[in-house]
């Protein structure tokens, strides 16, 4: 199953805007669910000189080749250089002396450098695409650059761009676009996508993700799988948790991590955590953490929704403060402290 099958009715509503192309589209959803996939491969559909009956791109074409080896003269992607590169990039704004930190923006130099790709003839007479990937990853400077070209539309072509955060753009920018919104996918065949996938408990993986199916493929094939029993090990113990020792531990986990920020990704579990135990002091079913259900249930009773929601209020200072210079063993014996008191009562 391709990733577009998640998708088919906003599929149909991109290939219903071919016969009258807007200058921009901005495809908006979670993240996560393929939003990124669903350009690309509008994208092959607009440059495929022999696009098949639904719409897709043939794959067989001269273009379609250009666009398998990442060269194709009419397309454009403008990504920060954290993110891998796919087919189309051309690679603005690459370190030449590859000392230096990739950047998490979009720069404005990536943006100015289109001047030239727009001002000219398209290779085969037919579309040009922008794609931008994610939108939210451009600053003001960035953003009021590309504004420019966006309120002088330029013939056949067409600006496409891709946010999980669309409020995080300029509102003259979003004016500009027709926003297609990606909703996710229904469950049973984001399960199924993920079963094709070869995915192991895919439906505890996707309630992991919030529904969201690449994300969910993402984190099982990441070695989550450690961080996260490593801090479910720990919370499941509620008031009996030992603080000094569940830091200890974790703070072992974190630094034999080889992914970037797991101190970040920690906190961020906990949260889904303390968000579950919520719902269940109220009664209700866990929205991530399917198979901890019953323990959720019982760890419940012992403290009421009014103290869980104020120490979720400091798992979010937490989060804030884990992307700073500190003490990791410090920072998560106070988490730990924290999180017992939730089920004393004062």
């Amino acid at each position: 199953m391709k990733t577009i099958d998640l998708h088919d009715a906003v599929w149909q509503q991109l290939m219903a805007r071919r016969t009258r192309l807007p200058h921009a589209l901005l495809l908006c959803g979670q993240q996560g669910i393929g939003k990124f996939d669903l350009a690309v491969a509008f994208a092959a559909s607009l440059l495929c000189e022999k696009p098949r009956d639904a719409g897709e791109a043939c794959g067989q074409c001269l273009a379609c080749g250009w666009l398998r080896q990442g060269n194709h003269p009419d397309l454009r992607l403008l990504q920060p250089q954290s993110l891998a590169t796919m087919a189309g990039d051309a690679g603005e704004g690459d370190d030449a002396a590859g000392t230096k930190k990739p950047s998490q923006q979009i720069t404005i130099d990536q943006v100015r450098a289109l001047d030239d790709f727009l001002h000219v003839g398209t290779h085969r007479h037919g579309a040009r695409v922008v794609l931008l990937n994610p939108a939210e990853a451009m600053n003001r400077a960035t953003a009021n650059a590309l504004l420019k070209s966006l309120e002088e539309p330029i013939t056949d072509t067409l600006f496409l761009l891709v946010s999980s955060d669309p409020y995080r753009l300029l509102p003259t920018i979003r004016s500009r676009c027709q926003t297609v919104s990606v909703p996710l996918p229904p469950r049973a065949i984001a399960a199924k996508w993920l079963h094709d996938a070869g995915v192991a408990e895919a439906d505890d993986w996707l309630a992991l993700a919030a529904g969201a199916p690449l994300l969910a493929l993402a984190l099982s094939g990441s070695g989550e799988r450690t961080l996260l029993e490593a801090l479910l090990a720990e919370v499941s113990g509620g008031g009996d948790v030992d603080p000094l020792a569940s830091a200890a531990t974790l703070e072992r986990v974190v630094k034999a991590e080889k992914r970037p920020a797991p101190l970040k990704r920690l906190l961020e579990w906990a949260q889904k955590w303390l968000f579950d135990l919520h719902l269940a002091a109220e009664d209700l079913p866990p929205r991530y953490f399917l198979r901890q259900a019953v323990l959720l249930q019982e760890l419940a009773r012992g403290t009421d929704s009014r103290r869980i929601l104020a120490f979720s209020r400091m798992a979010l200072q937490y989060k804030a403060q884990c992307e700073q210079p500190l003490n990791s063993r410090l920072f998560l014996e106070d988490f730990f402290l924290g999180y017992a008191r939730v089920f004393r009562s004062t």
